[in-house]
């Protein structure tokens, strides 16, 4: 299932130019809408999705793009992470496709706690991660914290059934 951008998209969308710098990955690129962003900014853009049709998707757009689940394909180290990740907690209704696209987990955060794990090793020094969550995820500040991790929140758009946040987030020994 190729994600189609929405309402998460736009708003982390909007903070691309403000971030992009140096060498930069968008992490579960989806249709590529955040990588095509950073493109304007960077000559050094990679984007990754678990989902083979979007990498597909994306190349057509002339973005250089690898099949992975979260870093499993990725080498090196970047200046900027942004992620739209899966963080709505599991609904037993989707799909197994959609829950790719949409599922964090039982409760929401299970993907983020992992990429937050796994990016330590790819942030280049003073390396920033743009990460957009749902009030629906749980409290992603605590997992922020608890995994080494400084933050400050960009913006919240309330919405009929949930609040988005765009978060900028660092190391904090880096």
């Amino acid at each position: 299932m190729l994600y189609e951008p929405a309402e998460d998209s736009f708003l982390l969308l909007s903070f691309v130019k403000d971030y992009a710098k140096g060498r930069m990955l968008d992490m579960g690129c989806g249709s590529g809408i955040l990588a095509k962003e950073a493109m304007k900014y960077s000559n050094d853009v990679f984007a990754v999705d678990i989902d083979e049709e979007a990498i597909e998707f994306c190349r057509k757009q002339g973005i250089s793009a690898v099949r992975s689940n979260l870093f499993s394909n990725v080498n090196g180290k970047f200046d900027i992470v942004i992620f739209n990740p899966p963080y709505l907690p599991r609904d037993k209704r989707e799909s197994k496709k959609d829950s790719l696209a949409l599922s964090g987990g039982k409760n929401g955060h299970k993907i983020i706690e992992k990429f937050l794990k796994q990016t330590k090793k790819h942030l280049n020094k003073n390396g920033k991660i743009l990460v957009v969550v749902s009030s629906l995820t749980g409290d992603v500040e605590k997992l922020f914290k608890g995994n080494g991790y400084e933050f400050k929140m960009l913006k919240q758009e309330s919405y009929f059934f949930e609040k988005l946040m765009v978060y900028l987030v660092w190391m904090n020994n880096p």
